[in-house]
């Protein structure tokens, strides 16, 4: 009997997912991944398995996919149909928060998800639909093993200094301080490092995760040692309609002078701004680089400028920089941008072989370069389903 394992990453507006097949070794192997997008609005579902091949690829009905509870229901009648005789060993969650008591995966209960929930403040745009997922899975198949792995757990080795905020204790013991995401990510590039080469296992690197969201990781020895986000995933980097950093009197400013309220800002902040705020065109980089209007020009200059800024700022944290890594969507696909940060870094000893980047290999530095520079393509699932295997009964 073949036996599985599912990733479930539930977005606002998509809930995807991946299947794994254990093997007798213990080892999980790559079956499929699918997911089901525009929730809502004009729901899509579509699954690939391992090898490319389409097996499923359909236009949901509003009584299928108009809410997340529908669209969840249809997957799941899809997934076991699809698993057949097999046996469905447990299924992983990418939850976003974990808070300041979660520093690593856990199966969850009753009393783990209460507390999940508590957290909903400190992620409200991740947090409802990650957990949402979880619960409808109780209802349906209440002994199945269900796992929680954090984006912010694989932050928690930072020390003191790099986690506070400079506010009264008492916000700071309420769980007020910068908690760091991409965490699955950026613990998927640490474990692939010295497997592509040993020397990495033990530098100092700084991870650029590019994408509609981004930010940037410094690491040393593996562990993380600073990050761009902090208490949310609106901080850092320019993105896709994130601001990402801010001055905090703007938020009292846009209150006071045009009279917004919270809901108002938060819509501002995180979907009205970035990339699509500033080029007034688009939030996706592809769009922008593909436009020769001054805008687009002036979004792709200012995400560059951020990114490279912060990139001197986590090398001042590490006291020196060995390597650079690329990954994302625009990390692993734009070798544009790639080369208009490494221009803007090379004051580092980064030097961008432009044959090598417009290719895409791995290394993409010159051999000269006295800081390696690479492209590696992330796998948060394969994350989700390695530490969910770990956290099972056997």
């Amino acid at each position: 009997m073949k036996t599985y394992l599912l990733v479930i990453n539930a977005g606002s507006s998509s809930i995807k997912f991946a299947i794994y097949q254990k093997d007798g070794n213990n080892s999980l192997i790559a079956d499929a991944a699918g997911q089901i997008e525009n929730i809502g609005l004009n729901p899509h579902f579509s699954v690939k398995q391992n090898d490319g091949r389409v097996i499923a690829d359909q236009t949901l009905t509003a009584a299928e996919g108009s809410d997340h509870s529908l669209a969840f229901a249809f997957m799941q009648d899809w997934l076991w149909a699809y698993i057949g005789l097999g046996q469905l060993l447990a299924v992983g969650h990418r939850v976003v928060h974990g808070g300041p008591h979660f520093f690593a995966p856990v199966v969850v209960d009753a009393a783990i998800l209460a507390a999940l929930e508590a957290l909903i403040p400190l992620a409200p745009l991740h947090q409802p639909h990650n957990l949402a997922i979880i619960r409808l899975l109780q209802a349906s198949h209440p002994q199945l093993p269900q796992v929680a792995c954090f984006d912010t757990a694989f932050h928690r080795s930072q020390p003191a200094v790099a986690q506070a905020f400079a506010l009264p204790r008492q916000f700071t013991d309420a769980g007020i301080y910068r908690y760091g995401f991409h965490g699955l990510s950026y613990d998927y590039i640490a474990g692939l490092l010295p497997t592509i080469d040993a020397s990495l296992g033990a530098a100092r690197v700084i991870v650029a995760h590019l994408g509609n969201g981004a930010s940037l990781c410094a690491l040393h020895k593996g562990q993380s040692i600073a990050t761009t986000m902090s208490f949310s995933p609106l901080d850092g980097l320019v993105m896709g309609t994130r601001c990402g950093s801010l001055d905090a009197s703007v938020v009292l400013y846009l209150q006071d002078h045009y009279q917004m309220d919270v809901r108002a800002i938060e819509d501002l902040l995180y979907h009205q701004s970035g990339l699509l705020g500033v080029s007034g065109i688009s939030g996706d980089m592809r769009v922008l680089l593909a436009s020769d209007h001054p805008h687009a020009q002036e979004a792709i200059a200012l995400f560059v400028y951020r990114i490279a800024r912060e990139i001197g700022s986590l090398a001042a944290a590490l006291g020196g920089l060995d390597a650079l890594v690329f990954t994302g969507g625009i990390g692993e696909h734009a070798p544009a941008i790639r080369a208009l940060i490494g221009a803007q870094t090379a004051w580092l000893g980064l030097t961008l072989d432009a044959g090598r980047n417009a290719a895409g290999v791995a290394c993409i530095s010159s051999f000269d370069s006295a800081v390696s520079a690479w492209v590696l393509a992330t796998d948060e699932n394969a994350v989700i389903a390695r530490h969910t295997l770990q956290n099972i009964p056997h």
